[in-house]
């Protein structure tokens, strides 16, 4: 059983630190969304890429524009800390019973 506990702990940890880069994408994004960047350049394209469908999805069912701001990359934020409490802390708990 010791394998499946360290499989579930490598797990926890890619989960964790993918989670925290994504929200670091979001920050990047919503810094870029207060300046006018260039869209041609690689890396606001990347972070657009990856961020788009993601805030696409919760504008679509929240309206989450008030007076000019958008709070859907909020939502993501609050979102991503939920599933770091929760969801990691739960595998890495499930992982050091199965050790």
């Amino acid at each position: 059983m010791f394998i499946l506990g360290n499989f579930l702990h490598a797990m926890a940890q890619v989960l964790d630190i993918v989670l925290t880069l994504y929200m670091w994408i979001i920050i990047a994004q919503a810094v870029l969304s207060w300046v006018n960047p260039d869209p041609y350049n690689p890396i606001v394209r990347f972070i657009n890429q990856v961020t788009d469908p993601v805030l696409y999805r919760i504008r679509a069912r929240i309206p989450t524009v008030y007076g000019g701001l958008d709070f859907s990359p909020i939502i993501v934020f609050l979102a991503i800390i939920f599933l770091r409490d929760f969801l990691v802390k739960s595998i890495l708990e499930l992982s050091r019973t199965l050790v």
